[in-house]
């Protein structure tokens, strides 16, 4: 064989024909949807209710339309933006609960206790939901705490020369929120001071539920 047929047969090894280009798309559709179907119909049924036998009402805000996470002009300690961590090329697609306050006072110290406390009695799905915080200010005391009760909760800071731009309707210099982010990176719904634990972890069950995340 000379090295010119060789040459040639490679080329044709290499190029798939167009029935494989179809199998590889279908292919990839069937794993989008495995991965992200569920995740996709979730969304939509917490929105609408469409197929939802419980009739389940939310207990947070809802945040309509969605906010993609990348308008919020946050990134980590390390300088990577916080959008990076959200998608269909996600291995393990988290959701992902972030409390924000321009000053961290009593309200503030509540709202962190609720979402560690909510991620705790997840249980088994508790890996499927990540946590955040984007703060202003922070007393000595807690600063001096941090480390032992909330460390499994990342800081997140304004990219360098933005200032972070909520949704409408929330202002955390009045009070602190808690917003929740689907693995898609849509800001999805706000909770406040004067919702319960146990209202976050319904809603939140009920989503990873519907989702068959766990």
């Amino acid at each position: 064989m000379t090295t010119t047929m060789a040459s040639r047969m490679s080329d044709q090894n290499d190029n798939p024909t167009p029935a494989q280009s179809r199998r590889g798309r279908r292919t990839a559709l069937v794993l989008f949807a495995i991965g992200f179907g569920p995740i996709i119909l979730a969304t939509a049924m917490f929105y609408t209710g469409w197929l939802n036998p419980t009739g389940h009402t939310n207990n947070g805000t809802l945040i309509q339309p969605v906010v993609a996470v990348s308008t919020l002009n946050l990134e980590t300690l390390s300088g990577d933006p916080l959008e990076a961590r959200f998608g269909i090329d996600q291995a393990d697609p988290q959701w992902l609960m972030i409390v924000a306050a321009e000053e961290c006072g009593q309200e503030c110290e509540h709202m962190l206790y609720l979402a560690r406390q909510v991620n705790i009695a997840l249980g088994k799905n508790a890996s499927h939901v990540a946590r955040a915080a984007v703060l202003g200010s922070v007393s000595e005391d807690l600063s001096a705490r941090w480390e032992q009760e909330y460390r499994s909760m990342e800081r997140l800071v304004p990219v360098l020369g933005t200032m972070p731009s909520w949704p409408a309707g929330m202002d955390i210099s009045a009070e602190p929120r808690l917003l929740l982010v689907d693995p898609f990176g849509n800001v999805m719904m706000h909770y406040g001071p004067h919702n319960t634990g146990k209202e976050m972890l319904k809603d939140l069950n009920h989503l990873l539920r519907i989702s068959q995340a766990g």
